[in-house]
């Protein structure tokens, strides 16, 4: 029988299965405690074929904004050049050769109302491999690539850009192909190695089949985990198309790739509110700022309204004047931000390479290239070589932080010389770090079970982390079930001998934390603390077996990482729950990338 609960028990009995609840995500199907709350599945839908999907398109982007004016409509724009103004430039995808269908996220097809056989349809297939020919109206012939600036840590950059201005920036792999409203939420569909763009910058705009598969099941086993991300939708694999590429020998401890390989080109299409970044908000930012053309303020203020529609109409009231929207929009994208970053660090996530154009202003994560979850603790984690600390993985608050600046620093045009609104800016912009200490600690106040957070235990836990070198999953997994005695907590040490003094450290230190803890602490820290993660280790061997045409890995890890927090089978915990293997650390490609490719 099913019983009848209130909206606040429902509430909170959504937080004690996610660990944290998202008021976005307004669907649930939820069995606990002998009640159901069903999924609302009224004005619902299968969508079954693409001239079924194609009714609910609806290109706000493309039909509200501006395209480049030296732009054609037919797309055929596939060489860099400059791109002087405008919002996005129509760009034709450049299909691969003979697609073959290899996975496609089950979760995420239900949740827009999609039947899975749909991945296999053949003007479907078509369409997410890039092939716009022949796609029903009124889907769109051609896509649409977007330009963004480039800081690195707060810094402004322009002399990577081919031209030394800045203006070849932008979208030189990814084209989007679809917007539209499915289920009464919008979303936009981007192809991720869908040839050149005007931004490619001499590239060649694919994406092979390695790095697709890591970044098609990183965005699920993020929405699993409960942090706020990009989706995937679909991959697929030429048979015949390759690209070569530098990357790592085997068992190759360099840290740069020392060889080159032919690797198959495959297309991921990632799925977003909106695929807007700080680094695109900054572009119209520093060109307002600069008086670069005589359109250059309005077309600032075009894309951050734009932006307010597409991703903070709940946050922000539609009638209020620009300058209110604004300072509304900061506030709500530094909540937004500091909220996602200490996601992140309670799941062992690093972004590797978080610049303003990695940092989408939907305020979720975007773009899975050189990221990775942390096996051993390290406080300065960092899976990109080319990172540095600045982007690893205790400094990515800081690495917010100035994300956040530039962010701010965009926006600050539309307020022109009015002295209140660019005080009341600059105030929000010098509270992020007390916002973002306080997300932080609230984050490790769940993650240890505490009544309250305790900075002197934290600290203490930290240290003894460091010098006994822990599996931070396993570490804090074990930790939720409450021990007694640090025996239990040894499963996630590396060291196979430990120092008597260390051992006596970790018995005092687990006595003092559970003095500190709540009385239905382990409980909540299972649905906080992942007993699954997706380990580099694991996507090396998924994606290798790809390239032989063998996808049961892909599958089986769509599967255990699709319920990261739940006790699975004997066999999925043997061989998944378990620390990084000796013979791995400090091996290129699994230790550390160079790139994402």
């Amino acid at each position: 029988m099913v019983k009848q609960r209130s909206e606040n028990d429902v509430l909170a009995q959504i937080t004690l299965f996610y660990g944290i609840y998202r008021p976005n995500k307004s669907q649930y199907v939820l069995f606990a405690e002998g009640f159901l709350v069903r999924e609302n599945k009224e004005n619902r839908e299968t969508i079954k074929t693409l001239g079924e999907l194609a009714a609910h398109a609806d290109y706000s982007l493309m039909d509200t904004l501006v395209p480049d004016p030296q732009a054609s409509d037919e797309g055929n724009d596939h060489e860099p050049r400059q791109v002087f103004s405008g919002h996005y430039v129509p760009v034709k995808p450049t299909p691969i050769a003979q697609p073959e269908y290899i996975a496609h996220s089950k979760r995420f097809f239900s949740e827009l109302g999609f039947s899975d056989d749909l991945a296999h349809d053949e003007q479907f297939v078509q369409m997410f491999s890039s092939d716009l020919s022949r796609v029903p109206e009124p889907l769109r012939k051609v896509g649409w690539a977007t330009g963004y600036a480039l800081s690195i840590y707060g810094r402004e950059y322009y002399e990577q850009c081919p031209f030394q201005t800045g203006n070849g920036y932008g979208d030189g792999r990814a084209i989007s192909v679809f917007e539209g409203v499915l289920n009464g939420k919008r979303w936009e569909m981007q192809l991720k190695g869908a040839g050149r763009t005007p931004y490619c910058r001499g590239a060649d705009g694919r994406a092979v089949l390695r790095s697709s598969i890591r970044e098609f099941l990183a965005q699920e086993h993020m929405e699993t985990l409960g942090v706020p991300t990009s989706r995937s939708l679909s991959l697929y694999v030429s048979t015949s198309e390759k690209v070569r590429r530098p990357w790592y020998s085997e068992n190759s401890r360099s840290k740069d790739p020392d060889m080159m390989v032919a690797e198959p080109v495959a297309i991921t299409t990632r799925v977003a509110p909106s695929f807007l970044r700080v680094g695109q908000i900054e572009l119209f930012g520093r060109r307002a700022r600069k008086h670069e053309h005589p359109k250059a303020m309005e077309e600032l203020e075009q894309i951050v309204l734009h932006l307010i529609a597409r991703e903070y109409t709940d946050e922000i009231a539609p009638d209020l004047a620009t300058a209110d929207k604004v300072l509304r929009l900061a506030e709500a994208f530094g909540m937004r931000l500091a909220s996602l970053v200490a996601e992140w660090i309670r799941v062992g996530y690093c972004q590797g390479n978080f610049n303003s154009d990695n940092c989408a202003a939907g305020g979720f994560t975007l773009d899975y290239g050189p990221f990775g979850f942390m096996e051993m603790f390290d406080p300065e984690y960092q899976p990109w070589t080319g990172g540095g600390l600045h982007f690893s993985f205790l400094n990515q608050p800081n690495a917010a932080f100035r994300n956040f600046h530039v962010f701010c620093l965009a926006l600050k045009p539309l307020l022109g010389e009015n002295a209140p609104y660019l005080e009341a800016l600059g105030k929000i912009h010098d509270a992020f770090p007390t916002l973002m200490q306080r997300k932080m600690e609230q984050m490790w106040t769940e993650k240890l079970g505490l009544q309250h957070y305790d900075n002197a235990l934290f600290e203490a836990l930290e240290s003894l982390m460091i010098q006994t070198g822990v599996d931070y999953t396993i570490f804090f997994r074990e930790l939720s079930h409450i021990p007694e005695e640090v025996e239990p907590l040894k499963k996630s040490f590396y060291p196979e001998l430990m120092d008597v003094r260390l051992m006596e450290a970790w018995s005092d230190w687990l006595q003092r934390w559970r003095s500190h803890i709540a009385d239905d602490a382990s409980e909540k820290m299972k649905h906080v603390n992942p007993k699954y993660v997706l380990r580099e280790w694991h996507l090396v061997e998924a994606y290798r077996r790809a390239q032989t045409g063998d996808y049961a890995l892909i599958y089986a890890l769509q599967e255990v990482m699709g319920d990261p927090y739940a006790e699975q089978s004997r066999q999925t915990e043997e061989k998944y729950y378990r620390k990084k293997p000796k013979a791995l650390f400090d091996v290129g490609g699994v230790s550390h990338i160079s790139c994402s490719s």
